[in-house]
């Protein structure tokens, strides 16, 4: 397995080169087709391409976590990974004027993206925080709903990740994520891979494996499903290996129980 900060430093140079190049591609999206194209085959629709800032969609999901999370006006949303801002912004929309959103991100160049979008969209519930969501710098007990798209993935540390989110989480809080999960231990091969890790492939969690995390961290009404057309977008990053029957896009539902369920 490659060294956490090896796969930190790659991690962050690749998507710190999307955020200045979005024509720079991560293996998260097709080569060679339209973003719109990639984000309506991820499970968006053409009314939700219309709401959001333009420069927001780069099409680095596996899915769309907003379509589990059931967000209701008034609610504070943690988009983990944010990226420039399209997922926060679509659910900055469902909260509205009354709720909030955060979005974080471990780039400084993607944080200005979405803070340039954010301006441009005049989205004033929406804020955008440096940081790594390993170690997310955002408050105990204040989130409704935390969402993610295809991010926990690419940290070498993902039991971290989902014990800041039960931190961050109210007691009944919801966890809404889209992420690659993988069906087995993924071969010594593929995990010491550096450019597939920061593809969204190495750092797969078997889901064995990632349901014991959610559990150890707290969480309960667990749910890992593998999500709709998930082989069609799978098959749709191959190149050259075969992982449709090694990872699938999942989306992973919990929620934070109240204190007295502990």
């Amino acid at each position: 397995m490659k060294e956490s900060n090896e796969i930190r430093k790659a991690v962050l140079d690749k998507y710190t080169q999307i955020a200045k190049d979005p024509g720079c591609n991560s293996s998260c999206c097709r080569d060679n087709e339209p973003i719109d194209l990639q984000t309506l085959r991820i499970g968006y629709s053409e009314e939700e391409l219309k709401l959001a800032p333009e420069n927001s969609n780069m099409a680095l999901g596996c899915g769309n976590p907003r379509a589990i999370a059931e967000l209701k006006e008034g609610e504070l949303v943690v988009d983990l990974g944010c990226g420039g801002g399209f997922d926060a912004f679509l659910a900055a929309h469902q909260v509205g004027k009354t709720g909030k959103v955060i979005g974080v991100d471990m780039s400084a160049a993607m944080i200005q993206k979405a803070r340039e979008n954010a301006e441009t969209g005049n989205y004033e519930q929406v804020e955008f925080r440096l940081g790594e969501i390993e170690h997310l710098p955002v408050e105990n007990d204040i989130a409704d709903v935390i969402i993610s798209n295809c991010v926990i993935n690419l940290s070498p540390e993902n039991n971290k990740v989902y014990s800041e989110a039960f931190r961050v989480l109210k007691p009944k809080g919801r966890l809404a994520i889209s992420d690659v999960v993988s069906y087995h231990e993924l071969s010594d091969e593929i995990k010491n891979n550096t450019k597939l890790y920061t593809e969204c492939i190495s750092g797969a969690t078997p889901v064995k494996e990632l349901k014991e995390i959610l559990e150890l961290v707290g969480f309960t009404n667990i749910r890992i499903t593998k999500k709709d057309g998930s082989d069609d977008i799978i098959k749709s990053w191959e190149k050259g290996i075969k992982l449709a029957d090694q990872v699938f896009s999942a989306y992973i539902q919990a929620e934070k129980p109240q204190l007295d369920e502990n």
